[in-house]
C-alpha cells in the first residue's frame, strides 16, 4: 500500500490516559471508513501508542506528544503511531510473549497479526506502522 487517503490525524498527549482517545480515535475513524473487523487494530493501536510513551521522549518530557495517522485506500488500511524518538532504537522483539508479563508484547502483537508492518527513526522522531487488508483472516484469537 501506498498509504491510501488520509482519513485523519491526531495529536496526543505523551500520557498513558492518551491510550484510550487513541484507540478509540482510530476505531470511529475507520468505521466511518467502513471497515468493521476492528478489535485487533484498537488493541495493537493500544500496544503501540503505550511503547511510544514508554520508550520515547514523548512520555519522558513535559508536554511530549504522539501523533497517530490513519490511512486506507479501499483495500488496505495503516495506521501511524509517531513519537518524538530516542536515543535507543527499537526495542527487541521477542519468538514468543510472556503470557504473564506486564509488558514487551506490542510489537510482538504486531509483528504476529499483521503481515505488513515497520518502523522509522529520523530527526523528527520514530514511527511504528502497520497495514490490514480487508481480506486478513489472521486475528488475535488466532495466535
Amino acid at each position: 500500500m501506498t498509504t491510501g487517503d488520509r482519513l485523519g490525524k491526531i495529536d496526543l498527549l505523551g500520557l498513558a490516559s492518551s491510550a484510550k482517545i487513541a484507540r478509540a480515535y482510530v476505531y470511529s475513524v475507520l468505521y466511518r471508513a467502513g471497515r468493521r473487523d476492528l478489535d485487533d487494530i484498537e488493541t495493537v493501536v493500544s500496544e503501540v501508542f503505550t511503547n511510544a510513551i514508554r520508550h520515547s521522549e514523548s512520555g519522558r518530557r513535559p508536554g511530549g506528544l504522539v501523533q497517530v495517522r490513519v490511512y486506507d485506500d479501499g483495500a488496505t488500511s495503516r495506521v501511524e503511531v509517531t513519537d518524538e524518538g530516542s536515543p535507543n532504537g527499537i526495542p527487541a522483539i521477542p519468538e514468543q510473549a510472556d503470557p504473564v508479563s506486564e509488558g514487551g508484547r506490542g510489537l510482538w502483537l504486531v509483528r504476529e497479526l499483521f503481515s505488513s508492518w515497520g518502523w522509522g527513526q529520523d530527526h523528527s522522531g520514530r514511527t511504528v506502522w502497520f497495514e490490514v487488508s480487508r481480506t486478513s483472516s489472521r486475528h488475535f484469537d488466532d495466535i
